[in-house]
């Protein structure tokens, strides 16, 4: 008798507070925050920092945006994530099972690589929904997926879906959501990431000119691997497919935490000044984000959007994310290679 090899496939995103109360996001908060590849400082004095600072302070404040934007289902990061799950199955077919992890806190990474050693897996494909590479998401997948499984007795053969910064069904895909609030229409275009410290960056550079010059200017053998090259990359292929010319976009990252220096432009500055420069309405992508969360929800279409009016702007339009889009999960079976 055959035997029928099941592959089993692990969506991965970053995760979210179980709630919007502050005990809860301050577990979160302790949870992101004490990874070593997310602050990368001493054990000691991340803890000292994580424990004794970030989590008590912010996690009241972060808990007030969380209820922002909370829905009856839940975290919106959390609800459009089972959407995407619930597609994924359909568009893999009964030789595939899919489960869905969160980096940090529910539904874990341990529990959902346990349901799929228990299904017998021949091999599982794990999917880290992080459209470019960095050691603080991405490589934080692999090193925790690792560890897992290295505990295991017998380990079926493991596979990591690559960053897929500029896979032509992704580019797609943000295309077709932007091409419907018409960006001729808006005076710019702002292609906001969420930011890294810039020693991370240092650290992975090839050779001493990162973040020097033109840099991030083309993607190369030497820098295919750093993230704010590849959201470059992202910005050119989105700005080309939809006709955008270079003087009218603008690439910058957001979401710096501390007073560290942390990669440039940041987007609240970019958005201050065009509203100086006398630019009126922006239209907003932020394709770092696979589905919508407090950074494109909260961050760019309330704070940002208040910012850039305070500055004299009238309108931040956010260009919605992929979340369940039937491109995007086109795109994620391509990289996982439907047999």
């Amino acid at each position: 008798m055959a035997i029928q090899n099941r592959i089993g496939v692990l969506l991965v995103n970053l995760g979210t507070p179980d709630s919007p109360q502050v005990p809860d996001v301050r577990k979160y908060l302790r949870e992101f925050l004490l990874d070593e590849r997310v602050i990368d400082i001493p054990t000691v004095q991340r803890n000292l920092l994580v424990r004794g600072i970030i989590a008590p302070f912010r996690a009241p404040k972060s808990a007030k945006t969380y209820k922002e934007i909370w829905t009856d289902e839940g975290s919106p990061l959390l609800v459009y994530s089972k959407q995407l799950l619930k597609k994924m199955h359909g568009a893999l077919g009964e030789n595939y099972i899919v489960e869905l992890a969160m980096r940090y806190q529910q539904p874990s990474i341990d529990n959902g690589l346990k349901k799929l050693k228990d299904e017998r897996c021949s091999e599982i494909i794990v999917v880290p929904l992080f459209p470019h590479y960095a050691s603080a998401s991405f490589g934080s997948v692999v090193q925790k997926v690792m560890e897992i499984v290295g505990a295991w007795q017998t380990i079926p053969a493991i596979r990591f879906t690559g960053s897929f910064h500029n896979h032509p069904l992704f580019i797609k895909a943000f295309c077709a959501i932007g091409s419907a609030h018409q960006p001729e229409n808006y005076d710019h275009v702002l292609f906001s990431y969420h930011g890294l410290p810039e020693r991370q960056i240092l650290k992975g550079a090839d050779g001493n000119d990162c973040l020097t010059g033109n840099c991030c200017g083309n993607l190369h053998a030497k820098n295919y691997l750093c993230y704010r090259a590849q959201c470059f990359d992202t910005s050119r292929l989105i700005a080309a497919q939809l006709n955008i010319p270079d003087e009218k976009y603008t690439v910058c990252f957001q979401s710096r935490l501390g007073k560290t220096p942390w990669i440039k432009p940041y987007s609240s500055n970019v958005v201050e000044q065009l509203a100086k420069e006398g630019k009126r309405t922006i239209l907003m992508f932020s394709p770092a984000f696979v589905a919508d969360c407090l950074e494109t929800i909260y961050e760019i279409a309330v704070e940002y959007h208040e910012e850039f009016k305070h500055a004299g702007g009238e309108k931040i339009q956010l260009v919605e994310s992929l979340n369940d889009s039937q491109l995007f999960v086109d795109c994620l079976v391509d990289m996982i290679g439907k047999k």
